[in-house]
């Protein structure tokens, strides 16, 4: 069952396509990865669902509910939590969960009882009572997620939830996640981490330019690649482009080269034969290898081939 349809939903901002003819089909009890370059629309994609805006075109229905015709009944079904945590510095954490129950049309019982469950599935009772001024930037992003679970949502929507977390709490947060959606909890999900997605989302969709341009499981989208990944360090880090020029015959995708770290990545077919050839070239060309290594492709080698950019930690549009 699909508990998300989103059908020719498109939006502009002036001159600006931030969306077009976007088409989104979540099944019940999955996680949907919502990928794409900065400014590519995923925020705007979110806003929509989360009834925060309002499309040129297109339906959009949630837990059954459409999102146009009746956003208030929308807004019970949905959990959101955005790229900044939306908390009351001036509360304590207990009083802004009840806050949120109580925008919820809950009663005041129902409140302080949903907000004690989750400040402790959220690893954050004993410090529930104090104002969240005194919370480090981690906790208060667990805070705004908890805020996202007081209404115990169909679906959880997180836009970029994991940003500016260290990467214990981040690894704490992953296997909340799955054990939301063990529990019954669609989540869409927008981040800049392409190892995120990879390890939560069941199925990817990426936008670029307010447009699906992908979509499928993490597996089917690295098969597109229909080869291996050859990972190359060279030093002085100058040489990169001249290694990129050496290998050019080898490779069946777009070169990625960081100067800052000195390394290549190079979609190539082949597999091991490809590295012998490509040491070769190497060596013929003079260009002196620091470390050198056949792999499979990953979640960012098929964004980098498909979207022709790579992700970064600047907020979406």
């Amino acid at each position: 069952m699909e508990i998300v349809d989103v059908a020719g939903v498109s939006k502009r901002f002036g001159e600006t396509r931030a969306l077009v003819e976007v088409d989104l089909a979540v099944p019940e009890g999955s996680v949907q990865g919502l990928l794409g370059p900065n400014g590519a629309g995923k925020t705007t994609l979110v806003r929509v669902l989360a009834t925060l805006l309002r499309p040129d075109a297109g339906r959009v229905s949630v837990a059954g509910i459409d999102v146009l015709a009746d956003p208030m009944g929308a807004r019970m079904a949905i959990g959101l939590a955005g790229q900044f945590a939306a908390v009351d510095e001036t509360l304590t954490g207990r009083e802004n969960l009840e806050l949120v129950g109580r925008l919820y049309r809950l009663s005041a019982g129902e409140a302080r009882e949903r907000a004690g469950e989750a400040l402790e599935r959220l690893g954050l009772a004993d410090a529930g009572d104090r104002q969240v001024r005194t919370y480090s930037g981690g906790m208060r992003r667990r805070l705004d997620l908890a805020a996202s679970l007081v209404g115990r949502p169909k679906v959880l929507l997180l836009d970029e939830p994991t940003t500016g977390l260290d990467p214990r709490t981040r690894l704490d947060l992953w296997q909340f996640i799955r054990d939301l959606v063990g529990g019954g909890t669609t989540v869409l999900l927008t981040t800049q981490y392409l190892e995120e997605a990879d390890r939560l989302a069941d199925r990817i969709v990426v936008i670029d330019r307010g447009s699906v341009i992908a979509s499928g499981t993490p597996a089917e989208l690295k098969a597109r690649l229909g080869g291996d990944v050859i990972d190359l360090h060279v030093s002085p880090a100058s040489e990169l482009e001249r290694a990129s020029e050496a290998l050019a015959s080898l490779r069946v995708g777009e070169p990625k080269l960081d100067v800052h770290e000195g390394r290549l990545t190079l979609p190539v077919s082949g597999g091991s034969q490809a590295l012998v050839q490509a040491v070769r070239l190497l060596d013929d060309a003079g260009i002196v290898i620091s470390d050198l290594a056949l792999r499979q492709p990953s979640l960012d080698d098929v964004f980098l081939a498909i979207t022709g950019s790579a992700t970064s930690g600047e907020h979406d549009a």
